[in-house]
């Protein structure tokens, strides 16, 4: 017979956990379905343990700039401390934790894969096989399946027995030369964390590093990888990849040269997990993100969307909206305070509940690199910005002008800009390229949430001597404002 649960979450990673929390604290009945660990992908095989171990290698780098410390540092990585530091961080793929957290707000673990049936109707295949069980929701079913590498179609690479981020992540060995394919965040941060390690590190990128970023942004890490010992090929391609006879990655460039590794990581992309999990029973894509109103609920599934009482949500990477763990928690917020209030029949209203207007169209969503440098942003480049029709300044200013930051390190390099609506007076972006400057970026992000007017921003003044005093250099470069402003 089926179970009855007011929700129904299909994945149990960090936003299907946030969904579960709101829902739970409301008093509803919530059951989740997870085929993997419990605590997603962030948990073991993305965020946490890839930031772990790049975590050693940036301390060691900062020491060095440090007259005073750098004649203290003696030797390199400890590799073998690091990957166990990596393990502790990771609970050594033990998700018992995370369990005992679900258990103790009352929710109810189901094991195995779910998979959507009609509607309200979720059917779980158990991880050992035998009978299927089905599950049934009064109120709301939530999709946090997440999202998954794409590996693409080069003749031979599938064969080679590619990485993934997984594998990169999970590595309990450090191979002597790795190649990586992709110029974006993953390819970025895996390149730091294997050139820290001593790995011969080579990286073909067709295009240029972090195109979705301020140019001057790419151009920085380049730089900074390049000093590492990275082969950075930018304007190249794998045209075929072969294991030879020794074991080792050959790889075939589009400008006839060849790359050979012990391994290559694939780190081009990742699509919305909705393979596989039933969205087409609704009327939905499999493959495709699922397109969801402010308030989480999926648009485009027929019964499941609009009327009286919807019923199916879609939270996280599977929306394609923003494929950041910190966004996917965001809207599961959002989602689980508007599932519970439609199903204790509260009005849902739009100033309340649901995802901000600046977050749902990406001006609002924050992003750092944890390279060397670190890239931090939030809203809008300037050329988005531009093809959003929006008239802009720029004021742009280098770290070398900020005290602060000549204390963190000596010959501290990097810069800072910001996207100013010429019209509204207000910051829709920022971009801070530089060691330490992740921690900046959430004074942009509530800048821009809140809309906060330039003139007023000249009242929020920053401690002498901090790396935040970046900000006064921006404001001076962009001009003082008017006499009564």
């Amino acid at each position: 017979m089926a179970r009855e649960f007011d929700v129904i979450v299909l994945g149990a990673g960090p936003v299907g956990e946030n969904v579960v929390d709101r829902a739970r604290a409301a008093g509803l009945e919530v059951a989740v379905v997870e085929h993997e660990l419990v605590g997603g992908e962030c948990s073991y095989w993305a965020c946490v343990p890839s930031k772990t171990l790049l975590r050693s290698g940036s301390v060691l780098r900062a020491a060095r700039r440090v007259p005073g410390a750098a004649d203290a540092v003696t030797g390199d990585v400890d590799v073998a401390a690091t990957l166990a530091r990596r393990d502790y961080w990771v609970s050594d793929w033990d998700d018992h934790g995370a369990v005992g957290w679900l258990e103790g707000v009352g929710a109810v673990l189901v094991r195995g894969h779910g998979r959507l049936d009609g509607e309200r109707r979720v059917v779980v295949s158990p991880p050992g096989g035998g009978d299927e069980e089905v599950l049934v929701a009064r109120h709301a079913v939530a999709v946090c399946t997440g999202s998954e590498p794409v590996v693409p179609g080069v003749p031979g690479l599938a064969d080679a027995r590619p990485w993934i981020s997984r594998d990169a992540t999970g590595a309990h060995t450090v191979p002597g030369r790795l190649a990586i394919i992709g110029g974006g965040v993953v390819a970025t941060e895996m390149a730091t964390i294997y050139a820290g390690f001593g790995t011969e590190t080579t990286m073909l990128v067709r295009h240029g590093l972090l195109g979705g970023m301020e140019p001057f942004a790419g151009d920085a890490v380049a730089t900074g990888l390049r000093a590492l010992g990275v082969d950075l090929r930018t304007g190249v391609s794998p045209v075929r990849v072969v294991r030879d006879e020794a074991d080792a990655v050959v790889i075939e460039l589009d400008d006839g040269s060849t790359v050979t590794a012990d391994e290559v990581l694939v780190a081009t992309g990742r699509r919305p997990r909705t393979t596989g999990i039933g969205v087409e029973t609704v009327g939905l894509e499999p493959g495709a993100s699922i397109e969801v109103d402010d308030t989480l609920v999926a648009t485009g599934a027929g019964a499941a969307s609009g009327g009286d009482a919807p019923w199916l949500y879609a939270v996280g990477d599977v929306t394609g909206r923003a494929l950041f763990t910190h966004q996917g928690k965001y809207q599961a917020r959002a989602a689980g305070d508007v599932i519970a209030a439609r199903a204790l029949g509260r009005r849902v209203d739009a100033g309340r509940f649901g995802v901000h207007a600046a977050t749902a169209d990406g001006v609002a969503v924050p992003s750092v690199v944890f390279s060397d440098p670190e890239v931090a942003a939030v809203g809008l480049t300037t050329r988005k910005a531009a093809d959003r029709g929006l008239a802009v300044r720029t004021p742009e200013v280098a770290f070398s002008s900020v005290t602060g930051a000549g204390i963190v390190a000596e010959g501290y390099e990097g810069r800072a800009r910001l996207v100013i609506d010429d019209a509204r007076d207000v910051v829709v972006g920022a971009t801070f390229v530089g060691q330490d400057v992740a921690e900046l970026i959430h004074q942009a992000t509530i800048a821009i949430v809140g809309e906060v007017p330039v003139a007023r921003l000249w009242h929020a003044v920053p401690a002498f001597p901090t790396m935040s005093e970046v900000w006064l250099r921006l404001l001076e470069a962009d001009g003082r404002p008017e006499a009564g402003a």
